[in-house]
């Protein structure tokens, strides 16, 4: 487990963290598109993608929340080498990673009024970005886009509080794609 944790991060930190941030911002930039994100080789069951977030988002100054599915030694080792980041409880994070289902969203900041962007980024690992489940229309989409979301209800109440709320990366295998607060959902 020690060497596990260990390894994994970037081959070459410097170009693979450049690549993986445009990831991250094109993302978030075109909602419901999809941007590889390769390069980091996380402990199973974490996808290169989102360890490729974490290792280009999270550092030792940003709580992260681990659901129970994800919450495992080998990769709070990982976490623990490569980010130092402190694995907190659902109402401290700036971050939280795991499975749909395991995410706790009535627990999470949302953000204030006076300061809406102190809210949570969520990291949600899926099968599969595909089939579209969601039509999407917003910022950063000329008529519409089509998506895979895990679930809608909940994304149309979150851009109800606009402009409070959660934003989400959507990772499977080594690709990703967004959904900020700013977006509207429908069901297909």
């Amino acid at each position: 487990m020690q060497t596990q944790a260990l390894s994994g991060g970037f081959a070459d930190p410097a170009r693979d963290a450049a690549h993986a941030f445009r990831a991250c911002l094109q993302a978030m930039a075109r909602p419901g598109r999809l941007f590889p994100a390769p390069g980091a080789t996380p402990p199973a069951p974490l996808s290169p993608a989102a360890g490729a977030l974490l290792l280009t988002l999270v550092d030792d100054t940003t709580p992260l929340f681990l659901a129970p599915g994800l919450d495992t030694p080998a990769l709070r080792g990982w976490i623990a080498f490569h980010l130092a980041a402190p694995i907190c409880a659902p109402e401290e994070a700036v971050f939280a990673l795991g499975a749909w289902a395991d995410l706790p969203l009535d627990r999470f900041r949302l953000g204030t009024p006076d300061y809406p962007d102190r809210s949570v980024t969520l990291i949600v690992e899926i099968d599969s970005l595909s089939p579209v489940t969601a039509r999407l229309r917003g910022p950063g989409i000329a008529t519409h886009q089509d998506a895979r979301l895990p679930a809608v209800a909940p994304f149309v109440a979150n851009r109800a509080r606009y402009p409070l709320g959660f934003d989400c990366y959507f990772c499977a295998g080594e690709s990703l794609s967004a959904l900020p607060r700013s977006t509207f959902v429908e069901a297909l």
